[in-house]
């Protein structure tokens, strides 16, 4: 996977926590859910990475 890649993931899980904080903060249920579903997002193309980096090797 490239640096981007790698990068990307990161960003969505960030963007995720951020996002639930937001919501818990306000109670918004919606945006809270989405945060998760965001880090959720960003844990799967982290794994996948690993994945990818241990078959290079």
């Amino acid at each position: 996977m490239s640096d981007q890649d790698k990068v990307d993931g990161k960003v969505d899980g960030l963007r995720g926590k951020a996002k639930e904080g937001v919501g818990k903060l306000t109670g918004d249920e919606g945006l809270e859910r989405q945060g998760k579903a965001d880090q959720v997002k960003g844990d799967l193309k982290q794994a996948a990475d690993k994945v990818k980096d241990a078959f290079k090797h």
